[in-house]
């Protein structure tokens, strides 16, 4: 049977990558069928986690994936894992103003499948006072155990042991600590870090937290804290609908946030994707059905794409028979223009009306309920997916096509019509997770 375990942490930017990424990489140095997932949504740690392990990462979402897709997306860990880390968005209990197990929270998992959690701490300023921080977590919900702790930004073996004797006499299993070193930190740019595809010295870097896994935290200890996963469920459908059966997907350094549980999913369901790249100046194969640009960086490669002449004449004459839907990166390429933070304004594929700009920036964060307007590559008219926004990039010119879908936040606050579509070609900045179900008839 497959076992799982959440590594968490009081807050982001509190070692829970690192510590993901030490334990991903060490065990499976050992020879263990460890497997990855990401409570929240996120694309760029998932990639790494996919690296250290081998294995893509599962994405975990308790808000915009409803129960029963939760349930198969977790049992599908064991068809190839034997133990499954989950590494926590934000702070455990951080999530959303929801009914209790659909608040997007790593708590949520941690409580509905009893998965034990293992509670990164950064000790950075403190010594003693850690301990009533995790005495804290461990109290804040008896749903929710917390196994252990391991100590983060450790800045010597005197600080080690005053902390390591706070826990010690509060009863709180210490299972490591990780050294303060800014080699053991990842680099970062405007959404975070930078893609585990442009890591130079990616290997090594993880065989580096692999080694200080080895050294510093009780793997034995760690792999005893996990707990059964009885996860057991058929899935109900694909996350998303393909929308084709052959769909040219576009997949570089500016197009590569597609997630993997819905690639999956449309393989289930009988699709195949090909893949394609842009800044290779490489249209979308002609035999394919449908074509799908993820978000990605475009911002960062505007002047490629807007020289990739194949690519752009490709598009437009796939597009004019055949669907085409661009997310969040993908959709700013289907505009008219796309101005970069230098203030340089490139022309994109002209495919739909509006305009971005990365030099007005201002940031879009957070979770969207999407309930489109008309048929599309994404779904039928009323239907409802959830997902997300994370983005920094602003319509300089909205141009005159027909929206996509009404907008709404988790909340339920109406932020009212939002991308674009025209004839087979439609796009947003809303990265999708999942199709909801029909509500019952009233």
């Amino acid at each position: 049977m497959t076992r799982g375990l959440i590594v968490a942490a009081p807050r982001s930017g509190g070692g829970k990558t690192t510590v993901t990424l030490a334990l991903l990489a060490a065990l499976a140095r050992r020879g263990v069928a460890v497997r990855a997932g990401k409570s929240g949504p996120d694309y760029i740690d998932p990639a790494f986690h996919a690296a250290a392990c081998g294995r893509d990462s599962l994405t975990l979402d308790s808000w915009a994936m409803p129960p029963a897709l939760l349930d198969a997306t977790l049992a599908q860990a064991g068809c190839d894992a034997e133990l499954l880390l989950v590494e926590s968005a934000m702070g455990l209990f951080d999530g959303i103003d929801a009914p209790p197990g659909r608040r997007g929270s790593a708590a949520d998992l941690a409580a509905r499948y009893r998965l034990p959690v293992l509670l990164v701490l950064d000790v950075s300023g403190q010594s003693q006072s850690v301990a009533a921080v995790a005495r804290g977590f461990a109290t804040h919900d008896p749903a929710v155990r917390i196994a252990g702790v391991v100590l983060n930004r450790v800045a010597s073996p005197r600080h080690h042991a005053g902390a390591a004797a706070a826990l010690r006499e509060a009863g709180i299993a210490l299972l490591g600590s990780v050294p303060r070193d800014p080699a053991l930190a990842l680099p970062e740019r405007h959404l975070g870090l930078v893609q585990a595809r442009e890591h130079g010295t990616l290997d090594g870097f993880l065989a580096g937290l692999g080694a200080m896994a080895e050294r510093d935290l009780d793997l034995a200890g760690i792999l005893d804290l996990a707990g059964p996963i009885e996860a057991a469920a058929p899935a109900p459908g694909p996350p998303l609908p393909p929308p084709g059966q052959r769909i040219a997907v576009a997949d570089d350094a500016a197009f590569s946030f597609l997630y993997p549980h819905l690639a999956a999913g449309w393989r289930d369901a009988g699709a195949e994707l090909v893949r394609f790249s842009p800044l290779a100046d490489q249209p979308p194969p002609a035999d394919c059905d449908s074509c799908w640009l993820p978000g990605g960086y475009p911002e960062l490669h505007a002047a490629t794409l807007a020289a990739a002449g194949q690519f752009r004449a490709g598009l437009a004459a796939f597009g004019k028979t055949r669907p085409v839907h661009g997310e969040c990166g993908g959709y700013m390429v289907l505009g008219q223009a796309l101005t970069d933070a230098a203030g340089t304004a490139h022309a994109m594929t002209g495919l739909l009306g509006h305009a971005t700009s990365f030099a007005t920036r201002r940031l879009h964060l957070g979770y969207r309920e999407a309930t489109l307007v008309a048929d599309c590559a994404v779904g039928r008219a009323g239907q409802r997916l959830r997902g997300h926004e994370f983005h920094y990039a602003t319509v300089v010119d909205p141009g005159r096509d027909a929206p996509l879908a009404d907008l709404a936040d988790a909340a339920g606050t109406a932020f009212g019509p939002a991308g674009g579509r025209r004839g087979q070609v439609s796009g947003s900045f809303f990265h999708a997770i999942a199709l909801q179900p029909d509500p019952p008839p009233s």
